[in-house]
């Protein structure tokens, strides 16, 4: 695999990208807007319009999108469904998430794929890493669906795989109603604050809620950042464009440090 060139230092107000190529990681409640669940399709819309206009600054977009929305294989499993049968319904309902972020972006004018883990040959392709680079290189949208296609491995794990095997230079994690990550659980603290950068090991060591530890460690072994933050109206482009939104999770490379 040939290695995608380090980005760029973030310069705030940056009149060019400061990456070329992400990988975008949605939660599946972002999708839902204000409902109690599924898909709201202003809400929809509107995050597909600000992907589209990325792509069309010349940035390389690929996406995981999660199912929270639908579905959460480890709360139906808490509730007496085998865990592994649990997670395959959450793979599912990340295909139905994908479409339907396909199908916004395509009445947009973007060239999409969705690539799937596990095997939905009627209505996406399967996941073949060189198949996902050249989708990529020409200028289409990338959306991985179905996870890693295995039990016991969230989307937030897919992310940093998929993020590695393509080459992407950062993770963006847009969260839902979060905007960043807090030193404290704002249900309990009403004073936590936003951390602003950190590193892997210590998201890690402090149990903060950014993705599951294997994702984490796949990371740091790797020297991914992450950025966090929420999924306002302009946020990805702003982090695309170098601004400082949220937290930045990222170990520094061994020359730097």
């Amino acid at each position: 695999m040939t290695a995608r060139p380090q980005a760029a230092p973030a310069k705030p107000g940056s009149e060019q990208p400061v990456f070329d190529r992400v990988l975008l990681k949605v939660s599946g409640e972002a999708l839902m807007g204000e409902q109690e669940y599924g898909i709201e399709l202003a809400r929809v819309e509107a995050i597909a319009q600000e992907i589209f206009e990325v792509q069309q600054s010349g940035v390389e977009v690929a996406i995981v999108v999660g199912a929270g929305n639908f579905y959460r294989g480890m709360a139906a499993a808490a509730e007496g469904m085998d865990r592994a049968t649990a997670d395959y319904a959450g793979m599912l309902a990340t295909l139905l998430n994908a479409l339907a972020l396909q199908d916004a972006l395509e009445r947009l004018g973007s060239h999409t794929r969705v690539l799937s883990a596990i095997g939905v040959a009627e209505v996406a392709e399967p996941y073949i890493r060189r198949r996902a680079i050249r989708h990529l290189e020409k200028k289409r949208v990338v959306i991985f669906a179905a996870g890693t296609g295995n039990p016991f491995f969230t989307t937030d794990t897919a992310a940093a795989l998929r993020a590695l095997e393509i080459g992407a230079q950062a993770i963006l994690m847009a969260k839902n109603k979060v905007v960043g990550v807090l030193d404290g659980d704002p249900r309990v603290d009403p004073e936590a604050a936003l951390v602003p950068a950190l590193t892997h090991l210590q998201a890690i060591e402090r149990g903060l809620k950014v993705m599951d530890t294997t994702a984490l460690s796949l990371c740091m072994d790797n020297r991914v950042p992450i950025h966090v933050f929420g999924l306002a109206d302009g946020n990805i482009k702003r982090v695309i464009f170098g601004e400082r939104v949220g937290t930045i999770i990222a170990t520094p490379s061994e020359e730097g440090s």
